[in-house]
């Protein structure tokens, strides 16, 4: 075995070879049904290496040291894996204890679509690159059809804040429901849209979904929103 790794025994096998054939020997386990390598194989195809070795050119000293060691570090690596995953499952359960908290209130999330309630009005964060002296904001309902639209006056760069009354253009109450916040204004002399987001109410918590991210269901929202998209947290 040249370098004690890939001499040659009596079976006219590698100890490459032979550690691949034990691994296809291995059958797949119950529980996870992968072909799983311990390090007692690893120990025995060894201890079968050294017996079955060239006496004339035996394994020196430091080639087993080196191969001892590989060995240690395939089993550490295992071990600390599972302590990863026994620390990511802690991590998820404490976001879900936080997200609990969170039940009844108002947060803000991605996305020009919000809910409004009956008899009352909307509000939303505007996303703005620069100062824009005429931030004017367009309410559309959940066809597509402009409802209202009004000018937030003058609004610094940042996140700003506007607020829609809950009335059409005639000043008349819209009903409940799905409406989309767009706001736009002039940049360098050019009209730009910017980036909306909008409150929802988190009606529950989702766990074990999504890859063990903290999931939050919102009224009006079909689709779940992750903990992490977030960016405030309103009033209960």
């Amino acid at each position: 075995m040249a370098g004690g790794v890939n001499n040659v025994g009596q079976s006219g096998l590698s100890y490459v070879d032979q550690l691949k054939s034990l691994q296809e020997q291995k059958k797949p386990t119950e529980e996870t049904g992968k072909k799983n390598l311990k390090q007692e194989d690893f120990l025995s195809l060894l201890t079968k290496q050294l017996s079955q070795q060239d006496p004339f050119k035996p394994v020196g000293n430091d080639k087993m040291i080196a191969q001892m060691a590989s060995f240690a570090t395939v089993d550490g690596i295992g071990k600390m894996n599972k302590q990863f995953e026994s620390l990511n499952s802690s991590m998820t359960s404490n976001k879900a204890l936080q997200a609990s908290s969170l039940v009844g209130r108002d947060v803000l999330v991605p996305g020009a679509a919000g809910t409004k309630q009956e008899g009352k009005g909307m509000a939303a964060m505007v996303n703005l690159p620069q100062h824009v002296d005429n931030l004017m904001v367009r309410i559309e309902d959940a066809h597509g059809q402009l409802v209202k639209t009004f000018d937030a006056g003058a609004k610094p760069g940042g996140d700003s804040r506007v607020e829609w009354d809950g009335k059409d253009q005639n000043g008349q109450p819209l009903p409940a429901g799905r409406y989309k916040v767009k706001a736009a204004g002039m940049v360098d002399g050019q009209s730009k849209e910017f980036s909306v987001s909008t409150y929802a109410n988190v009606n529950s918590v989702l766990l074990g979904k999504d890859k063990g991210n903290v999931l939050l269901n919102l009224a009006g929202h079909e689709s779940p929103v992750r903990l992490a998209e977030v960016l405030e947290v309103g009033k209960a």
